[in-house]
């Protein structure tokens, strides 16, 4: 079959979103490849399509239990066999479900970066026939990502006894993520594909709100359907969730301090519906595919575009039209501006062209028209934001068509 043809099969599409073809393409030629596609832009399909086409088994490293679930769960709906090994396995799960990789007809292993080094995994490594070597969330790789974890680097020594193509895949990388990235899973020659990080369906939105509490329940109240509200400290993801469900929003709270059966079970009440706010720090979120999400918000100022980029994503994902506000105040912008002010994090070329039309288009807004100082980040993407970044919001604001969007960066 053809790549489409394996699309339409399994799920029944047509044709490819934007740059997955080039991709699948990329890695049926047995070539290396980073691809970099937006929140909800269908990375798991760049992977799966190529993997179906050849023989072996394609063995996927992902950081999350709940994301290796969900895509074991959503591939098995399809038809197609794919397993998972993770931290909640005991030793005896672990090596049947090994022996079933290397024996059975299987298509998919999901494991954790955790388990490449042990002792089990190592011993059925030889055994196993790998098509290929897949990294999803591709940027926990980099000492210069947002979301560096160790336990990544391990990864590219797997390429010492398997000689298999690699498909990295992330939402958001700078150019020196990309090129660590690259170095790190030792591509055999740098192979970049990037799509846009604009989704046409979302819309961006500031707002001023001292406070905060009101505009999110505002917002809850107002907006239908799922959402989520991210801040940045485990300690207000349980205050404010508390605050949504005494006004009567069905809201919970989720970190990474919670025990693993306490944090799947919220993430199934959420994705079932029974939750219909989750509070949540950045732990929340990833690779988790739920089609429905209406509005997201940020309660504080996320570390970096490419943060924000990534967890706003994820409102929208069926291509309806959500409402992804961004509330803000003078203190938290002010606390933004100290923490950055040193750093002049590189972002990708793409993330400062959007940010810059960003800008521009808040003109749509009625009753603002922001300033253009000379230091404000200029309309060409040169791929690096200056010094330091923040939102200066805008109140009593009339939003004007579902595609008006304000996201300005000025220096201070």
């Amino acid at each position: 079959m053809t790549p489409k043809e394996v699309l339409k099969t399994y799920w029944g599409y047509d044709s490819f979103r934007p740059m997955q073809e080039e991709i699948v393409r990329e890695a049926l030629e047995g070539r290396d490849v980073l691809a970099i596609l937006p929140t909800g832009g269908g990375k798991s399909v760049c992977f799966q399509v190529p993997a179906l086409m050849q023989e072996g088994l394609a063995l996927v490293v992902t950081p999350l239990i709940a994301l290796m679930k969900d895509q074991v769960q959503n591939l098995r709906q399809r038809g197609i066999r794919a397993m998972a090994i993770h931290a909640g396995m005991n030793r005896r799960e672990v090596d049947l479900a090994l022996n079933n990789a290397a024996y059975g007809d299987y298509k998919f292993l999901y494991l954790s970066p955790e388990r490449l080094h042990t002792d089990l995994f190592q011993a059925y490594l030889s055994v196993l026939k790998v098509s290929y070597i897949v990294v999803d969330e591709a940027h926990c790789i980099s000492q210069w990502g947002y979301d560096f974890r160790p336990n990544y680097l391990q990864i590219g020594e797997l390429r010492n006894r398997i000689d298999a193509p690699v498909i990295a895949l992330t939402a958001t990388a700078t150019p020196v993520v990309c090129d660590d990235i690259m170095d790190r899973l030792r591509f055999k020659g740098k192979n970049l594909l990037r799509s846009g990080f604009e989704r046409p369906n979302l819309s961006y939105i500031v707002r001023k709100a001292q406070d905060k509490i009101g505009q999110i329940l505002s917002i809850c109240e107002g907006v239908p359907g799922t959402g989520i509200v991210y801040v940045r400290s485990r300690a207000r993801t349980q205050e404010l969730a508390e605050a949504l469900r005494a006004a009567g929003i069905p809201a919970s709270f989720y970190h990474a301090g919670l025990g693993p059966e306490t944090r799947a079970l919220r993430q199934e009440d959420w994705k079932s519906g029974k939750t219909r706010v989750m509070v949540c720090t950045n732990a929340f979120g990833m690779g988790i595919d739920k089609a429905d999400v209406r509005f997201v918000v940020h309660a504080d100022l996320p570390e970096s575009p490419e943060a924000y980029f990534q967890e706003a994503g994820r409102a929208g994902r069926d291509g309806k039209p959500p409402s992804p506000p961004w509330n803000t105040s003078r203190t938290s912008t002010r606390r933004c501006t100290s923490s950055l002010r040193y750093r002049t994090k590189p972002a990708s070329a793409a993330c400062s062209s959007l940010t810059s039309r960003l800008f521009a288009s808040s003109t749509n807004c009625s009753g603002h028209r922001p300033t253009t100082p000379s230091n404000t980040l200029s309309g060409k993407a040169t791929g690096r934001l200056r010094k330091t970044w923040i939102l200066p919001p805008a109140s009593g604001l009339k939003w004007t068509g579902s595609s008006c969007t304000t996201w300005s960066f000025r220096t201070r």
